[in-house]
């Protein structure tokens, strides 16, 4: 299991005691299919709308594990839009349409499960009435509207290879007058540019890059074994292929791991930093990749780039060279829908190849 799973695992079991005997009962029986972090996530969504539920007078219980199966048998429709309102609306924490719609998911799947699936003694449903069937939930992910978000936002053609220059030497030329970023730029530029590079030439998730092990790569095959994300078996790494590009970046940092950052023999994480104080080296998080990632892409002139962008930037590339299919295995997608982002921003390119065929 993933260190990322481990962790929600950890906490999922915290918050299931505070949650009512029939959402850890939906919990359990969805563990098999939907990933630890997923779960919590559901947990978190609940606690919301009961925390809402008692804090409106809609249910007298005193904690959200009293809340009862008549407590949302008995919901009316507007208190269902009441709540709604609510999350998009509040003063604090206002979510955006994509939140929502997650959140109001969340919920009719907990609804759907206790109407649908789960029996009492007597066979019948455990919820006799789900208002939650009523509610519509518009999809939000157009992946027209993804890509025309992300046109622009990415790197292109040989702006790929440029950034993982620029953080190996250019980045060094424009802050050496700083010295704290210079020495920071001097201790960590072989294995930031690994880490871009290895992104921009495999197009895996930051998730994916911070719980990969040593024993994780197969340098010689141009592979890494990954656990992929929504692949709820935790015994099986996915193989993901890297380019050709990459192995030599890998290669540098490798021979650069454990001398520049103390690493011990008992880590296993292939990242690593070395904090401030600390006397060895250890897995890097993924806030330090986000962060470091930021701080490049501010200095290199494309300030809205982010590690997910990178992974755009692959597969936008890779795109152009393959077919929909594999562009959906190599970035770990459920479905081609997801993927047919690439298509759409790939549109303009397409187009102009057209226009130089007809000239030709």
């Amino acid at each position: 299991m993933s260190i990322q799973k481990l962790s929600d695992r950890k906490h999922l079991e915290q918050k299931l005691p505070s949650m009512p005997w029939f959402v850890q009962q939906f919990i359990d029986y969805k563990l098999p299919d939907l990933s630890p972090s997923t779960l919590l996530e559901y947990v978190r969504d609940y606690e919301s709308f009961f925390g809402w539920l008692r804090a409106e007078g809609l249910s007298q219980a005193e904690g959200n594990a009293d809340i009862t199966l008549l407590d949302l048998e008995t919901l009316h429709m507007d208190s269902v839009v009441g709540y709604r309102l609510h999350l998009t609306t509040r003063t604090e924490g206002t979510n955006s349409k994509i939140t929502v719609s997650r959140k109001l998911s969340a919920l009719r799947s907990l609804f759907h499960y206790l109407s649908q699936i789960a029996e009492d003694e007597n066979f019948y449903p455990l919820l006799k009435r789900n208002i939650m069937a009523k509610v519509e939930i518009k999809r939000i992910h157009k992946p027209k509207d993804t890509a025309a978000r992300l046109k622009g936002k990415i790197l292109e053609e040989d702006e790929l290879l440029e950034f993982v220059g620029y953080i190996l030497e250019g980045y060094g030329r424009d802050v050496e007058g700083n010295k704290q970023a210079y020495y920071a730029f001097q201790l960590n530029r072989e294995r930031d540019a690994c880490i871009a590079g290895l992104i921009l030439n495999s197009g895996l998730r930051v998730s994916e890059i911070v719980n990969m092990n040593m024993d994780d790569l197969d340098l010689n095959n141009k592979l890494l074994y990954v656990f992929r994300k929504g692949h709820n078996d935790e015994t099986f790494k996915t193989p993901v292929y890297f380019r050709e590009q990459a192995k030599d970046d890998l290669q540098l940092y490798l021979s650069l791991r454990q001398s520049r950052y103390k690493t011990p023999k008992k880590e296993k994480a292939l990242f690593v930093t070395k904090p401030n104080g600390s006397q060895e080296g250890k897995r890097m998080t993924k806030r330090a990749i986000q962060a470091m990632i930021i701080k490049y892409a501010k200095r290199f002139g494309k300030p809205y780039l982010t590690v997910h962008k990178l992974r755009h930037s692959f597969a936008t590339d890779y795109y152009l060279q393959n077919d929909i299919y594999k562009t959906k295995e190599q970035l770990g997608h459920a479905s081609t829908e997801t993927t047919e982002v690439y298509a759409h921003l790939t549109d303009k390119t397409m187009s102009e190849a057209i226009e130089r065929r007809f000239e030709s």
